[in-house]
């Protein structure tokens, strides 16, 4: 195949993924194996598509589609370094979960940046006496132990984000030590016109109803408090207003539905007490009665309905 039929051949299959699926996860494929590569694309086997592509190819696709798709142009951005693409329909967190689950341990690399803190733990290498002065040209402290050499305490060798020596490569791959573990990483979520980052998955919905309810609130305060009414200050509005209705109502000769009882019971307080009593005193003859046939159940059933002597 020439060049510019695999070229039309990869538009034509960008296209018809955009076109499909509504999301699309940015992934970050440094230091991915093969064979990494093709697990994860057999586990979304069903419920996505991975397709990887030079960035240059990648983002002269995209600009012929903004034309039709103008929403496309927040990917752009995004599209640099070593990235690929995971097209999908299905939920978001499950998917992301199955990009970033393969993970392989790694040896360190001399000149790789650190992705984690690199601890050397503390005990016997197993290693002759002669290598002692390696370990103190890291800076590790060591003792002699039983013809061995052996670490003193834990030492952090590699600091995360700081690239890794020569030396400390050497001495890690001599101990048998792989720190770090490689895999496909989510960069960029793409979703139905929106991009964002992954820890946007990580909100739990009652921290999203919560932040509604919250911003919600603050909207009816300010609203009452400026007097500007808007959808979640009305009900506010209307509950005060009708609070101060019956408080005019008591205040003066003016009565209506709503506030009549009210204006009863401040008339005449001991009616109610006195329509209350009869209930509570019924209420609490109850009580010893149920007491009562309970206990006469409970004895029945010890006696099974015999006597003693029966």
């Amino acid at each position: 195949m020439s060049k510019r039929a695999a070229k039309e051949l990869y538009f034509e299959k960008l296209k018809t993924y955009l076109d499909t699926y509504q999301s699309i996860f940015i992934v970050n494929v440094d230091n991915v194996s093969s064979n990494q590569m093709h697990q994860i694309r057999f586990s979304l086997r069903g419920e996505g598509v991975v397709l990887m592509g030079k960035n240059t190819m990648v983002r002269r696709a995209l600009k012929t589609f903004l034309s039709e798709r103008p929403e496309f142009e927040r990917i752009l951005p995004h599209v640099k370094g070593n990235i690929g693409f995971v097209f999908t329909n299905a939920d978001l967190k499950a998917i992301r979960e199955k990009i970033t689950s393969n993970r392989v341990a790694a040896p360190a690399r001399a000149g790789a940046v650190a992705p984690v803190d690199v601890i050397v733990p503390g005990g016997n290498t197993g290693m002759e006496p002669g290598k002692t002065s390696f370990f103190q040209a890291l800076g590790i402290p060591t003792k002699i132990s039983r013809g061995t050499i052996e670490i003193v305490s834990d030492v952090n060798l590699v600091a995360a984000g700081t690239k890794v020596g020569p030396s400390e490569a050497a001495l890690l791959n001599m101990l048998n030590i792989s720190p770090f573990t490689y895999g496909m990483s989510v960069s960029q979520v793409y979703d139905q016109g929106s991009a964002f980052s992954s820890e946007v998955l990580d909100v739990e919905e009652s921290q999203l109803i919560g932040n509604l309810l919250a911003a919600i609130r603050e909207v009816a305060s300010i609203s009452l408090a400026v007097g500007y009414p808007t959808l979640a200050s009305v009900p506010h509005s209307l509950i005060n207003g009708y609070k101060n209705l019956l408080a005019v109502s008591v205040a003066t000769d003016y009565t209506f539905e709503g506030s009549e009882q009210i204006k009863e019971y401040l008339a005449n307080p001991e009616a109610f007490a006195v329509a209350a009593a009869p209930v509570a005193a019924a209420a609490s003859s109850d009580a010893p009665a149920a007491a009562a046939e309970a206990s006469d159940e409970d004895s029945e059933d010890d006696d099974m309905g015999f006597g003693l002597f029966d």
